[in-house]
């Protein structure tokens, strides 16, 4: 009877340990899904989310090819522009952001309805160009001979390129002397009956038979000018002689202190095509993660042994903009319930000026739903929402933060890690958002923007007609 009286208590007492060491397998478990390393978890420091009072200018590790024109943000301290007006408030860049997405929109539906009405004898109001927005990064290029150098916006959304010239009729004021043409040996204007004249959405011929420019942007900001010739200084090893761009002396609305714009678009007049023949089919280009780092653009060289590459989707209605096919999104490693034909419906483009990425509105709902379950497994203070970021956080007195990692997936097998500073968007410490927003419906293209670019390289392979991802191209 002692004997079995002694097994029993053996035997409970093994019950009990093995329920113990369940307990403690089950807490592991618990704790692998939202474990602190590997690639699902982004730690971060609270300190480093903002700038310094004093941050300066650092060095950064850009491309390698010979091509690679330095990028800064234009507010930021490695900005040549910053000695000129303050920045923006956050809900200003949101507002002027949210104006270049209207515009986007506004230009991909009439691409669709205007042949419709076209065909049936409809006047058409004349096309617009998208909204310059904030226009958050900027180059440095020369242009003429002798060479004078000019601080420019660059943007994949529009494809001519224009600077503010002498004599000027009506300019706002920028960092640089405006260019003139009178001082330069290599300058041409370029005649009506050009080809490159003829290509341009809008034009008009002066009575000296000079071609003359029209682009009204979807924020009514506007530029007009004579369509001209120069050569165009990228490095001081790497010229193009005549580069065609637009000499502008009529110049309305938001343009801030840049000395002008250059377009990365799809058109033949786009600096990214007019550079193909010499420097050949491609460009790329890497968004710093901070205002106080610089990334780069390069015209041609090798993509990045690490890229990833998706299908570029080439739609003839609205030629400019590069589009492709983003499946799907991972938050922690983890696959959001949305079905394929919601962004199938929608499509997205990839553009350099805008600043929040927009997702069809059912997409964007699952991410921002699974997003705020994690965070609310770490107990985070909620803050209000600023502007069209409607989930935000308050990390007032924290000093580490863990934050879900978030992977865009496209087709072909693509899937693209991001950055934190992809994720977060950053007013002040007391107010970081979930930097997506809705597009309100299913049916608008969705647009991949500038903050979820950031640290990428980002290559655009004209002859494969594909866009790839690479990753930490630049700080």
């Amino acid at each position: 009877m002692a004997s079995s009286s002694s097994s029993l208590q053996w035997c409970s007492a093994l019950h009990g340990g093995a329920l113990v060491v369940l307990a403690v397998l089950l807490v592991a478990l618990v704790a692998a899904e939202t474990t602190t390393t590997g690639p699902n978890w982004h730690a971060v420091s609270v300190s480093s989310l903002l700038p310094s009072a004093a941050a300066a200018c650092t060095a950064s590790q850009a491309s390698s090819n010979s091509l690679a024109l330095r990028v800064v943000h234009r507010h930021g301290p490695c900005s040549p522009l910053q000695s000129r007006g303050g920045a923006p408030s956050h809900a200003e860049i949101m507002d002027r952001d949210q104006a270049r997405v209207n515009s986007i929109h506004r230009k991909v539906a009439a691409s669709v309805i205007e042949p419709a009405r076209a065909s049936k004898g409809v006047s058409l109001p004349a096309r617009r160009g998208i909204s310059v927005g904030t226009g958050n990064y900027i180059v440095s290029v020369g242009l003429g001979t002798p060479v004078k150098n000019f601080s420019v916006v660059f943007d994949t959304g529009s494809d001519l390129s224009w600077v503010q010239c002498k004599p000027c009729r009506d300019c706002y004021k920028q960092q640089d002397p405006l260019f003139d043409p009178a001082q330069s040996s290599t300058y041409s204007a370029v005649p009506c009956g050009a080809q490159e004249c003829m290509e341009l959405d809008s034009q008009s011929c002066s009575s000296d038979d000079k071609c003359r420019y029209e682009v009204v942007y979807g924020d009514q900001s506007q530029t007009d000018g004579d369509l001209v010739r120069d050569t165009l200084t990228l490095t001081p090893s790497a010229e193009l002689p005549g580069f065609v761009f637009g000499c502008s002396d009529e110049i309305s609305g938001q343009f801030g202190q840049a000395d002008g714009l250059f377009g990365l678009g799809r058109k033949k007049v786009s600096l990214s095509s007019q550079g193909a023949p010499k420097y050949g089919p491609s460009f790329s280009y890497c968004l710093p993660s901070s205002s106080s780092a610089a990334g780069y653009l390069s015209l041609g060289g090798a993509p990045p042994a690490n890229a990833q590459f998706t299908e570029m989707v080439t739609k003839s209605d609205t030629p400019s903009f590069y589009y492709i096919n983003l499946v799907g999104i991972k938050v922690a490693g983890r696959l959001i319930k949305v079905p394929k034909t919601v962004f199938a419906t929608a499509g997205t483009v990839i553009d350099s000026g805008t600043v929040i990425t927009r997702l069809p509105e059912r997409a964007y709902a699952v991410l921002r739903s699974a997003f705020a379950r994690f965070m609310d497994s770490y107990s985070y203070k909620k803050a209000p929402a600023l502007s069209i970021l409607d989930t935000c956080y308050d990390f007032t007195g924290r000093t580490k933060l863990q934050i879900p990692s978030v992977a865009l997936l496209f087709a072909g097998g693509t899937s693209v890690n991001l950055d934190f500073t992809g994720v977060l968007y950053v007013a002040k410490v007391s107010q970081v958002c979930l930097a997506f927003a809705s597009n309100g419906d299913d049916t608008s293209i969705g647009i991949l923007g500038n903050t979820q670019q950031k640290k990428l390289a980002v290559v655009y392979d004209m002859a494969k007609q594909r866009i790839g991802f690479g990753a930490k191209g630049c700080r």
